[in-house]
């Protein structure tokens, strides 16, 4: 498929700039790719298609306040650095986005909150990777503890930027599903966003199950994708964890015939990752640069939960790859017209 299928006119006020009041209040829109049936609902209405041994996929990455704001040796000028991965642990080397850029060079020092004070941090540039990356090292004499205390104290939630507004207090909550534990991300798995810890406790009650898995979701969610082939296009790499308590109660429910349901794009992501012949998954620590786009079969969820998504992400292709490119296109068509919200903080999509 090209590039351009994936592009559709989306007003910009159906981007949502705030989540709803209550996670689970959002809206709902149900696909079923069978009949092409589409039904309206809210999100807490999951549960009267939640049946005893079915398995939701959740992904358990926290994201940590990776934008630093800072200032430049000499010339003083304002910088803003967006923390993408640690790279080695004791040399505090990191990889990063610097913006603006095109002024950053090797060797520049990089200062961050009141150096005077004791209380900030400095970082000197390493090495250019891309355009627009670079990586520091923190010039830290503490504790690596220490230095991960100072780092979060002068961190921002990385709200992405076509919210095109200020951070807010509130986003340090919102920006977080409530079952958030290993830290990592620098972008949220914004479908897991909508769960309420009320509402995984009725569907606990129904009888299902949720399966833990990690995978840090980059920036690379958001970048531009520069080919119209989508097959020569090359994403970034993301770390991943797939554990046996995860498989296992995957695997099982595929064996009984029960609905595998995948929250989010970068479970069902990781899902077919650690995917093996026989279409069962086995744990996995690593790295995955997996693109998915139509036409996919996919082998271990057969349902999904995902957000609305912005025009020719990749994350829209992925959800055109499981529910298939026309009746998404239907769906995305019908969400303009009933005004559904787009985004991070925007609606929700059951795919049965």
């Amino acid at each position: 498929m090209k590039l351009s299928q994936f592009k559709f006119n989306l007003p910009s006020e159906l981007i949502a700039l705030q989540p709803t009041q209550n996670r689970d209040e959002a809206r709902l829109m149900v696909v079923d790719r069978r009949t092409g049936k589409i039904e309206h609902r809210v999100f807490k209405d999951l549960i009267d298609y939640v049946k005893d041994g079915d398995v939701f996929v959740i992904n358990n990455t926290k994201v940590f306040p990776a934008k630093l704001y800072g200032k430049k040796e000499k010339t003083e000028a304002d910088i803003e650095v967006l923390l993408l991965r640690e790279l080695d642990h004791e040399s505090r080397l990191w990889d990063v986005l610097v913006d603006p850029a095109r002024k950053i060079r090797i060797g520049n020092k990089l200062y961050f909150g009141p150096i005077d004070q004791g209380e900030g941090l400095v970082a000197e540039v390493i090495d250019n990777t891309t355009s627009r990356g670079r990586t520091l090292r923190f010039l830290y004499d503490g504790t690596y503890d220490e230095f991960k205390k100072t780092l979060s104290s002068l961190g921002h939630t990385p709200i992405p930027k076509e919210l095109n507004r200020a951070e807010m207090p509130e986003d340090e909550e919102n920006f977080q599903t409530v079952y958030a534990k290993v830290e990592g991300a620098v972008s949220a798995p914004t479908a897991g966003m909508h769960f309420s810890k009320i509402l995984m406790k009725r569907l606990e009650i129904i009888g299902a199950s949720f399966a833990e898995l990690t995978l840090h979701p980059g920036m690379g969610n958001f970048r531009d994708i520069e080919v119209e082939d989508l097959t020569k296009h090359k994403p970034d790499s993301e770390e991943m964890y797939i554990d046996e308590d995860c498989c296992t109660l995957v695997n099982e429910a595929n064996a009984r015939h029960n609905n595998v349901f995948a929250v989010g794009t970068t479970s069902l992501k990781a899902l077919e990752t650690a995917m093996t012949i026989g279409g069962k998954i086995k744990p996995y620590k690593g790295w995955t640069n997996k693109f998915i786009f139509p036409p996919y079969t996919f082998s271990v969820a057969n349902c999904m939960i995902t957000n609305f998504h912005l025009p020719k992400s990749p994350m829209m292709m992925e959800v055109a790859a499981f529910a298939g490119y026309d009746l998404l296109m239907k769906a995305y068509k019908e969400a303009i017209a009933e005004k559904y919200r787009f985004f991070t903080y925007g609606d929700a999509m059951l795919i049965i």
